[in-house]
C-alpha cells in the first residue's frame, strides 16, 4: 500500500467517562447528538476495558498498546520512557504526520512520544511530584490526593480550570484540521484530540447543566457501608478522606448532574471538530474512547482506581470503512487500539506484534482470550490485577481476598463468588490464567523500586534551579498570517480551502 492510499485517522479521547453509560452507543438519557451520530456509523464495543483505571498508566498503555507493568507507568508520576514505541511512532515511521491537541499526561522529559507536533500544553504536571509510596501504607498525601470536595462543591460555573483547557484543546484541533485541509503536506495524518472532561471536579456550564434538571438518573445509587466494602475499596475511601466531608444526597445529585452535563459539553466540542472535518472535505477513520471510567457514587465510591465496571469500563467506538457498524459484546481492551489503527493504516500486523500486548480489532473481536488490567497507584499497597473472560471478572491482590463476579448474572458486582463452591471451577481457571500472566511478588518489587528512585530524584530536582518538564507549545509568530518575507498573493491563495467555489 502506498502512502497516498493510507487513510487519515482522528482519535477523540475523553477523560473519566464510564463505559457503563455506553451500552450500545450513548445511553438514551444523554444529550449527545454528535456522539449519537458517530455511534450509528461505528463499530461499538459494549465491554471495552481500560488497561489501568488511572490517567497516566491508562493513557500510556493505550498509546503503547502495552500493560502498565511493561510500560513501567505505574501511577500518575511514573516516567513514560522514550524508547517505548507508541501508535504515533508507528504511524509516523510509516509516513504519517502526527499531532496531539490536549491531555496525555506524559511524565518525564519526553513530552511528544512520537507526535511530530503538540498543539497545547498538558493540564497535569509532568514531574515526579505525584508519586505514591508503598513504604508508607495508609499515608494520605493531601495536596494532590482526591477528596470529596469535588462532590460537596458540585455546581454551576461558566469558566473553570478544566473549561479553559478544553476550550483551548478544541480550538487548536479545529485550527489544525483547517491547516491540514490546505494540503501543504501531502502525507496522511493522524490527529489525536484529548479532553479532560468529564473528569471531576463536578462543575458545569449552565447551558449544559439545565439539560439534566430533574432526571431520574440523578438519584443517588445505593451505597455500601464502609465496613462492608472490600479492603481495596476501604483503602480508596480512606485515601479520599471520606470522613472529612459529608456528601449529602443533594450533593450526589448535583455531582451526577454536572458529570452528565460535561458529557454534553464534550459532545459539543466533538461536534465542532467533526463539523470542520466535514466542511473541509476531509475523510478520516474516527476512534472515540476514554482513558478510564468514573464510579459516580456507585457502591459509595467516587472517581476510579478500582476494577469495578463503572471505573474500568470505557466507551470505545471505531468508524472505519472496512469495519461494519454494529455492537460487539466480546470484552476488548484500550491496548487493542494501537494494533487496530496501525492495521487500518496498512502497517503489517507482524511488524507491530512484538511491540504490543493488544490484538487488532480490525478483523473482529472473537476468540481473543481474557482482557487484563493492572493497578499499582494511590489507594493500593501492592499491585492489583484483574481479568475479564466473557461474563467472568476476577480480581487478585496479595493483600486482599480474591474477588470473582459473574457480570451476566450480577452486573452490579454485589456478589463475590470467590468463596462459592458452585464457582470453584471458574475460580481455579481464572486463578491459573492470572498466575500464568503475573508474578505479583516481582511486580511489587518493581513498583517499590520505581517509587523509591522517584522520591529521591524529585526531592533533588526541586532544589536549586528547577527545570520543568511541562510541555511548552511552540508558536513561531514570524511565520503566521502575513509577514514581509512572504508574497501576499501566494499567501492568500495557499491559505484558502476550498479553492474555486
Amino acid at each position: 500500500m502506498v502512502v497516498s492510499e493510507r487513510p487519515n485517522i482522528l482519535i477523540l479521547m475523553v477523560d473519566q467517562l464510564s463505559g457503563v453509560l455506553f451500552p450500545d452507543g450513548p445511553a438514551d438519557f444523554l444529550k449527545v447528538p454528535n456522539l449519537r451520530r458517530l455511534a450509528e456509523r461505528s463499530t461499538r464495543y459494549q465491554n471495552a476495558y481500560t488497561a489501568s483505571p488511572l490517567c497516566a498508566p491508562g493513557r500510556a498503555a493505550f498509546m503503547a498498546g502495552q500493560l502498565p507493568r511493561r510500560t513501567r507507568v505505574y501511577d500518575n508520576a511514573a516516567e513514560f520512557a522514550s524508547d517505548i514505541p507508541t501508535y504515533a511512532h508507528h504511524l509516523r515511521r510509516a509516513g504519517y504526520q502526527t499531532a496531539l491537541s490536549g491531555k496525555m499526561h506524559f511524565v518525564g522529559p519526553d513530552q511528544l512520544h512520537g507526535f511530530e507536533e503538540r498543539l497545547t500544553t498538558d493540564i497535569y504536571p509532568a514531574d515526579f511530584g505525584w508519586t505514591p509510596d508503598y513504604r508508607k501504607p495508609g499515608e494520605r498525601i493531601d495536596w494532590w490526593y482526591h477528596n470529596l470536595g469535588s462532590v460537596t462543591g458540585a455546581g454551576v460555573a461558566e469558566i473553570t480550570n478544566q473549561y479553559e483547557y478544553d476550550d483551548e484543546v478544541a480550538y487548536n484541533a479545529c485550527r489544525k484540521l483547517y491547516d491540514l485541509s490546505r494540503g501543504a503536506d501531502e502525507r496522511p495524518w493522524c490527529l489525536t484530540v484529548s479532553f479532560t472532561h468529564p473528569h471531576d471536579p463536578f462543575v458545569a456550564r449552565r447551558k449544559y447543566w439545565d439539560l439534566y434538571e430533574g432526571i431520574p438518573e440523578l438519584d443517588p445509587p445505593a451505597p455500601i457501608a464502609y465496613a462492608d466494602q472490600d479492603p481495596h475499596a476501604q483503602r480508596l475511601m480512606d485515601a479520599c478522606d471520606y470522613t472529612a466531608l459529608e456528601a449529602t444526597d443533594e450533593d450526589i445529585r448535583r455531582s451526577r448532574q454536572a458529570y452528565f452535563a460535561n458529557i454534553s459539553y464534550v459532545d459539543d466540542k466533538i461536534g465542532e471538530i467533526l463539523d470542520v472535518l466535514e466542511r473541509t472535505r476531509q475523510e478520516a477513520i474516527i476512534v472515540f474512547l476514554s482513558d478510564h471510567g468514573e464510579m459516580l457514587g456507585e457502591r459509595g465510591l467516587w472517581f476510579k482506581m478500582n476494577f469495578f465496571e463503572q471505573s474500568a469500563r470505557v466507551p470505545l467506538m471505531i468508524a472505519a470503512p472496512s469495519m461494519a457498524p454494529g455492537l460487539v459484546e466480546e470484552p476488548v481492551s484500550t491496548i487493542d487500539v494501537l494494533p487496530t489503527v496501525t492495521e487500518l493504516a496498512g502497517i503489517s500486523v507482524t511488524e507491530i506484534t512484538p511491540w504490543t500486548d493488544g490484538k487488532s480489532l480490525a478483523q473482529g473481536a472473537a476468540d481473543r482470550g481474557p482482557v487484563a488490567m493492572e493497578y499499582a497507584a494511590e489507594g493500593s499497597i501492592t499491585p492489583l490485577v484483574g481479568l475479564v473472560d466473557g461474563a467472568w471478572k476476577y480480581i487478585a491482590c496479595p493483600a486482599d481476598p480474591e474477588m470473582l463476579f459473574n457480570l451476566a448474572d450480577d452486573p452490579q458486582e454485589r456478589h463475590n463468588l470467590a468463596a462459592d463452591p458452585a464457582a470453584a471451577g471458574q475460580l481455579e481457571k481464572m486463578r491459573a490464567l492470572a498466575a500464568e500472566r503475573w508474578d505479583l511478588a516481582a511486580y511489587d518489587r518493581e513498583v517499590r523500586d520505581s517509587q523509591a528512585r522517584r522520591w529521591i530524584a524529585y526531592e533533588a530536582l526541586r532544589k536549586g534551579n528547577y527545570q520543568s518538564w511541562d510541555f511548552q507549545p511552540v508558536m513561531n509568530a514570524s511565520e503566521r498570517y502575513m509577514r514581509n518575507h512572504m508574497d501576499l498573493n501566494i499567501l492568500e491563495e495557499s491559505k484558502r480551502f476550498p479553492r474555486g467555489e
